[in-house]
């Protein structure tokens, strides 16, 4: 009789993201994609916490798919050279051993592509600020 109404809560953190997603460069979605995959981690270690195995699965799987066709989706493998084969191997390291820590509820695994994830997400953020390779120097006065 009544359509169900959404949650205004969930429409608006739905909006504030797509909002964030619209105005962002492209150096700050690839940082979003991470800060999403290691949330997705971290809900996943809490729901093994609670025994919520259908909820730690999702997590996972969100973690895998922003890892696989975000973060992996993301490099250019022509021009990447070298960096983007390891950073490819890197990302098929990390969905795998979630798949693995999926099977076995091991948080360790969890942990270990956390602290992966981490690692590159702090290197990325240290370069958002860094002047662009190939800018132009300026004429000295």
């Amino acid at each position: 009789m009544y359509a169900t109404m959404n949650n205004p809560i969930s429409t608006y953190q739905r909006v504030g993201v797509e909002t964030g997603i619209e105005a962002a460069n492209p150096h700050k979605l690839i940082s979003m994609l991470f800060e999403g995959a290691m949330e997705a981690l971290a809900k996943a270690k809490l729901h093994i916490r609670h025994h919520e195995i259908a909820k730690k699965g999702e997590m996972l799987s969100k973690a895998i798919m922003i890892i696989d066709h975000g973060l992996k989706a993301s490099l250019d493998m022509h021009t990447g050279g070298e960096l983007a084969q390891h950073l490819l191997a890197l990302y098929d390291y990390m969905t795998n051993r979630l798949l693995i820590a999926n099977l076995k509820n091991d948080m360790e695994i969890i942990d270990e592509v956390g602290r992966l994830l981490g690692e590159l997400y702090g290197a990325w953020k240290a370069i958002e600020n860094a002047p662009e390779i190939n800018a132009t120097p300026k004429a000295v006065a």
